[in-house]
């Protein structure tokens, strides 16, 4: 099942096409997907996280093309002695700032073609190493070959290319066997429903709104004249609304009137394109709407 195939079931249910997810999860992988419903797809471009925690397993002495178990195998190798007491050693070489090359398997793309497809045509295209960070890596668990981590890291890391790293610095290659994604940002297995669940009816009881969904953003109360104008479209000024945390240049705020979301905004008092307020409107919101 593919993140798309999960869209197409929420909009069975709801009865809207106005659905659509952050943060695609591989047909392989389980777990946490972030899914938006009528207003609340007007989101999705902030709920990008730039953390995720992944559950991991991987088989150690077998290589594959897609660097996961949907490919077709390329090489087999002996484990190495005392694999067991190097696990730990080799995975602590990957914990903290890496650089690491996407799999050509991906969604990245080269000339405007997605790597996947030149895969599959079989081309090879040279990749450049990113930094990501792992910010944890930690081994649940060993019954050799078959070896499951849990990861938290930041966006943009591909759990497939960290395992086969994995087993080339114990000299044996692996490839990915299970995925889960266990957080997005904010967001945790534990608040999920399952598509079952969503299917018996309980997606009101699971549904957030747009305002508590993006509750990691500073809220600015708008009152008055502004709040009017902000309705139309109007940022307001520094002196129209009150934070409880200081706002910096650059950042993104939640402006709210009388409690409810109205827009997200970016704080640029010095901008010089829009001389109106001291935001800049990114997002403004239609009222809550009924589902």
């Amino acid at each position: 099942m593919t993140s798309h195939d999960v869209v197409r079931q929420v909009r069975r249910c709801c009865k809207t096409r106005k659905v659509g997810h952050a943060g695609t999860l591989d047909p392989l992988a389980t777990g946490v997907l972030v899914v938006a419903v009528g207003e609340g797809t007007k989101i999705l471009r902030f709920l990008h996280s730039d953390s995720k925690s992944y559950r991991a397993t991987f088989k150690l002495g077998v290589t594959t093309d897609t660097l996961d178990a949907d490919g077709e195998i390329q090489a087999q190798r002996e484990l190495p002695d005392a694999c067991r007491e190097r696990l730990e050693q080799t995975c602590a070489g990957f914990r903290g700032e890496i650089l690491q090359v996407p799999p050509m398997f991906s969604a990245l793309k080269k000339n405007g073609v997605p790597l996947y497809k030149l895969a599959r045509k079989g081309e090879q295209v040279e990749r450049e190493a990113r930094a990501v960070t792992i910010e944890r890596l930690e081994i649940i668990h060993v019954d050799l070959p078959d070896v499951t981590i849990e990861v938290d890291c930041t966006k943009g890391t591909y759990i497939r290319s960290l395992v086969s790293d994995i087993g080339e610095a114990l000299g044996c290659g692996a490839h990915l066997t299970a995925l889960r994604r266990l957080r997005s940002g904010r967001f945790r297995i534990a608040d999920c429903i399952s598509l079952e669940q969503l299917q018996q009816g309980s997606l009101h009881s699971s549904l957030q709104s747009p305002d508590q969904a993006l509750d990691d953003l500073p809220a600015a109360q708008v009152a008055g004249p502004a709040a009017a104008a902000l309705r139309n479209g109007v940022p307001p000024g520094r002196e129209d609304i009150h934070c409880d945390v200081a706002v910096t240049d650059g950042e993104l705020v939640r402006l709210q009137v009388a409690g409810e979301l109205v827009a997200v905004a970016r704080y640029a008092p010095s901008r010089e394109i829009e001389k109106r307020g001291d935001f800049e409107l990114v997002r403004v919101f239609s009222p809550p709407e009924k589902l």
